[in-house]
């Protein structure tokens, strides 16, 4: 692979299991979630169980640590005709401890320093060294949501996060920006999700979307595919489409995002993450559901 292809899916790969994680332990105490993308022209099918749960801890006012954990379990149903085993391939798990530390800076920005230890893996043998990443990042939030005397409320979240699955040896950047417009409509700009949102009342919210989602994970069996030996196998999914959120109470909320899949890219890849074999860059439905509960 060229360096510039490299640097390109190292790029992906960055921008996608941010996607795993930031939002999520922004915000999110506990977490239940379904997603599901068909395979086009085919009976494949991939479908993601997620969990999440974090506790904060007050240690003195507004300065917290907050520990959590985060369990995804990807079921590939690969029903093609493939010249290899693809039994090593049905079912891939990613473990995360969520390990964060936030105060509030001064009176306008809060700083939060998180690490993240990470199993990807197929878990068919005993775990070793190969299993293991290591995912973190430092963010600056400014949060003014809550004051009452300016026109439109926001929040920005600016950052540099690492994580050891790209390939980079270095942190990247990392911006979000929500603004309400008015009552009704408000909107998030940033990566890894975009958004405007109409809210019909206090229980009730539509939005429009794009977003990034995905995976890397070690295979503990290794897979020989025209000589050639594969040890990692990475999802990466550009998704469009339209969502819905009904809020039990504040902080409870049950949702469900529809739409396609604007690139995606399935791929089996060497101990130097290399592209080997693509299992699937069709674009899909997809479908992602769950129930949460938030700050």
């Amino acid at each position: 692979m060229s360096n510039s292809k490299r640097l390109k899916t190292s790029w992906v790969f960055c921008i996608t299991f941010m996607s795993l994680h930031l939002n999520a332990q922004l915000t999110d105490l506990a977490r239940l979630e379904y997603s599901f993308i068909p395979k086009s022209r085919s009976e494949d099918q991939y479908t993601r169980l997620r969990a999440i749960i974090n506790y904060p801890i007050e240690l003195k006012p507004k300065c917290y640590l907050v520990a959590g954990l985060e369990y995804n379990r990807v079921i590939l149903n690969l029903e093609d005709d493939y010249s290899f085993d693809t039994s090593k391939l049905d079912k891939i798990h990613v473990i995360d401890l969520n390990l964060g530390y936030t105060f509030k800076w001064n009176e306008k920005w809060r700083f939060a320093l998180k690490a993240n230890p990470r199993i990807a893996s197929t878990l068919t043998r005993s775990i070793t060294g190969a299993d293991f990443f290591m995912n973190g990042g430092v963010l600056f939030i400014r949060d003014r949501t809550k004051e009452k005397d300016i026109e439109h409320p926001n929040r920005l979240i600016l950052g540099l996060t690492y994580n050891a699955t790209t390939g980079l040896p270095f942190p990247l950047p990392f911006i979000s920006y929500y603004r309400e417009i008015n009552e009704k409509w408000s909107y998030n700009a940033g990566i890894p999700k975009a958004n405007i949102k109409y809210t019909f009342n206090k229980r009730n919210n539509v939005q429009a979307f794009i977003g990034l989602d995905g995976y890397l994970a070690h295979l503990q069996s290794p897979i020989i595919i025209s000589e050639q030996k594969v040890e990692h196998i990475s999802l990466s999914v550009v998704i469009g489409g339209l969502g819905y959120e009904y809020c039990f109470t504040k902080h409870l909320v049950a949702y469900m995002y529809v739409g396609n899949t604007i690139m995606l890219n399935n791929v089996l890849r060497n101990d130097n993450r290399d592209e080997i074999f693509k299992l699937d860059d069709l674009n899909a439905f997809y479908l992602r559901t769950g129930l949460k509960f938030k700050l």
